[in-house]
């Protein structure tokens, strides 16, 4: 029994050196500074079947088996996210020269319209057995609505921090939940900055920054995306996969599920193994441009352009996003703005989903990444949508509307030639 209780995790391991810690709140290496994440016991893992997966709720929690924190539903701080659409894309398929097998997986469905929802019932449900009286985050503006929408179905105070120049559906969207919102002047580099700093202070000593003092179980929530996609193929690890990038620990965690669903022996390894590809802006792309040189060494930049919840010019994850891609044998690229947008509205008019920048980011550069030869256009993909485009509205807005404009009368309308 642990301080999760019945939960499989075991200690917190380093990346970097592999030093263990005790299950804490504590997200960097004392060795090395290395970031940490959760080590599990490998025989509980093994212990889950897939039978218990489906028996279990329609959410992230039917894989509770699997994760750090859960086991017990009445301590979970949650809003019941997952079980999201895996959207067959054959529209899209042939608009772009895939032949295979292409599906969208659309984390807009969530609670709080993005794949945050994820992270944070994994973070706060830690924060809440930590002790944790008040939760926080530094963001990009997903994770705030997030982390405030939680906290006031938990009844917990919260204080999140934002960059000022973010989208204004996205604060509102926070600011609606009547938590703190903090809007800080800088980018979101400067944000995170700031909120590493305000934990090492007293006046914060309760409070729970979900992606910096308990990090290491935020990012365990994002392996339930890869979870539910294996299960949603009918328990299949799929042949390749576009995730977009921002930290690069989403891609990172979606690739971890693959392998501890095969460890656990819930899937069959695919023959051939499966290609992590990443997607990222032209105004904010580290990860992809150390791929483009062959390097590790990932240059912070300073973010522009329309994708705002992609840019972190200083990615955490960058180097362990670049492991698994070049791991896997797949690639990464990036999109301007104009990209960006043409392929929100392609996304839309092909699928039916509306995605925020992020998803339009995701799929122009899975269109590039089948120009380029890079993507296999006959292997079965899987591309991800982790946002809801009502949120970055304004991308698009002054693109589209209505396509007539009639007097109320049948005369009008013929005259309009909408009928003979």
């Amino acid at each position: 029994m642990t301080v999760f209780g019945d939960s499989p995790a075991r200690n917190l391991v380093c990346r970097g050196c592999g030093t263990k810690y005790p299950l804490a709140a504590q997200h960097a290496c004392y060795e090395c500074f290395g970031p940490l994440e959760v080590g599990y016991d490998a025989d509980a893992l093994a212990r889950v079947t897939r039978e218990q997966i489906a028996a279990g709720p329609k959410s992230i929690w039917r894989y509770a088996g699997l994760l750090p924190v859960g086991a017990d539903a009445s301590a979970r701080v949650t809003l019941d996210p997952g079980f999201t659409p895996l959207v067959r894309a054959d529209g899209l398929a042939a608009a772009i020269g895939v032949r295979g097998p292409l599906y969208v997986k659309d984390d807009s469905a969530n609670p709080t319209h993005s794949f945050k929802d994820r992270v944070v019932s994994v973070a706060l449900t830690a924060a809440r057995a930590l002790g944790f009286q008040r939760y926080a985050c530094a963001s990009t503006g997903n994770l705030a609505n997030s982390v405030a929408a939680h906290a006031a179905r938990a009844g917990v105070p919260s204080m999140v921090f934002i960059p000022s120049d973010l989208e204004p559906g996205k604060v509102v969207m926070t600011a609606v939940y009547d938590g703190d919102l903090v809007a800080v002047e800088g980018s979101y580099d400067d944000v995170n900055r700031l909120c590493s700093e305000l934990t090492e202070t007293d006046e914060f000593e309760k409070t729970a920054f979900v992606n910096v003092n308990i990090r290491p179980y935020y990012a365990e929530g994002s392996k339930t995306l890869g979870y539910e996609v294996a299960e949603q193929l009918g328990w299949r690890i799929p042949e390749q996969v576009v995730i977009p990038m921002a930290s690069g620990e989403l891609l990172t965690k979606v690739d971890k599920a693959f392998q501890e669903l095969i460890e656990a022996g819930l899937v069959e390894p695919p023959a051939n193994g499966w290609k992590v590809f990443g997607a990222q802006s032209a105004g904010c792309n580290p990860i992809a441009t150390a791929l483009h040189k062959g390097t590790d060494e990932i240059v912070p930049v300073k973010p522009t352009g329309i994708a705002k919840s992609l840019n972190i010019g200083d990615p955490a994850a960058g180097l362990y996003a670049l492991e698994a891609v070049r791991r896997s044998g797949g690639w990464m690229d990036y999109a301007d703005d104009g990209e960006i947008v043409d392929a929100i509205r392609l996304l839309a008019r092909t699928t039916g989903i509306f995605a925020e920048t992020a998803g339009g980011t995701t799929t122009a550069v899975l269109r590039k990444l089948v120009a380029s030869g890079k993507l296999d256009p006959d292997a079965e993909t899987v591309v991800f949508n982790t946002g809801d485009g009502l949120k970055t509205i304004d991308a698009v807005s002054g693109l589209v509307g209505p396509t007539y404009r009639v007097r109320p009368s049948l005369k009008a309308v013929r005259e309009a030639g909408l009928i003979d």
